[in-house]
């Protein structure tokens, strides 16, 4: 049950970021990158994403 709860939260808050990262201005390709980067690292990824580089990649992406 608590398995199925943390599942469920990791696939929203990846949806989330991927949503975030596509409504950025810039490049298809790079945004498409990070995407697969953080859906590949799971957990990781996430925390990446949502601790550092939430803030900066907007500049990346362009």
């Amino acid at each position: 049950m608590i398995g199925t709860i943390i599942y469920i939260i990791g696939i929203v808050l990846s949806i989330m970021a991927c949503v975030e990262i596509f409504k950025l201005q810039g490049d298809f390709i790079k945004k498409l990158i990070f995407v697969v980067l953080i859906l590949l690292t799971s957990w990781i990824g996430l925390a990446v994403y949502y601790l550092y580089a939430r803030t900066r990649i907007g500049e990346w992406v362009k």
